[in-house]
């Protein structure tokens, strides 16, 4: 059996165009997309922390350190620049692959400039 985990993601992106009539895709930094373990054409979850809107879509490389975030085609119906948004993958592990499993997460400023990255999330408290 395989478990459907959390591969890596990009927390708190900031939206920096919004192209609807470029080809349907995400366009995110390239040095953004190798830190968090991510690859071109890779089917990414969006998760906007400003409107609530989730959708799927695909990596498409933006130029290295440009801090490039560009939902394209109808992704950019479901964001305003400037919107936060949270970008995830997920993979599919065996119980061996398990016994060394740690997602990639790379925390992001207001200017997509990295402040962090880690493998784990504390523990949620009451």
């Amino acid at each position: 059996m395989l478990s459907q985990m959390l591969k890596g993601k990009l927390h708190m992106a900031k939206v920096t165009q919004a192209e609807l009539w470029y080809d349907g895709s995400c366009a995110i930094d390239a040095d953004l997309v190798a830190l968090a373990g991510l690859r071109e054409f890779e089917q990414i979850d969006i998760y906007n922390v400003n409107n609530g809107e989730r959708f799927h879509t695909y990596i498409i490389l933006a130029e290295p350190g440009s801090g490039t975030i560009s939902m394209n085609g109808a992704a950019a119906r479901k964001v305003q620049v400037g919107d936060r948004v949270i970008i995830a993958t997920y993979g599919h592990y065996s119980e061996a692959e398990l016994l060394n499993y740690k997602p990639k997460l790379v925390y992001l400023d207001e200017n997509n400039r990295v402040e962090r990255t880690t493998n784990t999330i504390p523990m949620q408290v009451a």
